[in-house]
């Protein structure tokens, strides 16, 4: 291998933003398993830290594993643009963030905790369970059993009649 890793041994497991990651997939694809982090934003984060993202995430060094999981936590550290970020003009600091694992949850469930309590159109749809973005609801978006479709009864054949 490469000269990378510090001690050099290569980690199967490497544990990264609050998530065991598997170390022998790519640094791009192991990135993207952790929740608030896709491809492109995997892939921009390494262009920015400078690292190739071909390697294995077990065989980076101490260094570059912390570089990373800072820039993960931070995407304003390495200047990232924020029309990467998942959580522009955030509505509590008026700041651009951008969340990971379990803090995302939390925050996508106070948005519609907020949007409930206010009554608002999106808080209704959310609270009956509907489509919120506008998407129509005829045909799709059903759940639980049909609705006013009956099955047809089994009949047993019957016996005629003597006469």
């Amino acid at each position: 291998m490469t000269g990378t890793m510090s001690s050099g041994e290569f980690r199967h497991i490497v544990r990264m933003a609050g998530r065991d990651l598997d170390g022998t997939k790519k640094v791009v694809a192991a990135l993207a398993d952790v929740k608030g982090v896709g491809n492109n934003l995997a892939q921009a984060i390494l262009n920015l830290s400078k690292i190739d993202g071909r390697t294995r995430l077990g065989g980076l060094s101490e260094d570059q594993l912390r570089e990373i999981e800072e820039s993960v936590r931070d995407l304003s550290k390495i200047g990232a643009p924020s029309w990467l970020m998942n959580r522009r003009k955030d509505i509590e600091t008026g700041t651009d963030r951008h969340l990971i694992g379990a803090d995302l949850d939390l925050t996508i469930k106070a948005d519609i905790g907020r949007e409930k309590s206010a009554s608002s159109w999106r808080g209704w749809r959310h609270s009956l369970g509907l489509k919120v973005r506008g998407q129509r609801t005829r045909t799709t978006g059903r759940k639980g059993r049909a609705v006013g479709v009956k099955k047809a009864e089994l009949r047993l054949p019957t016996e005629e009649k003597k006469e």
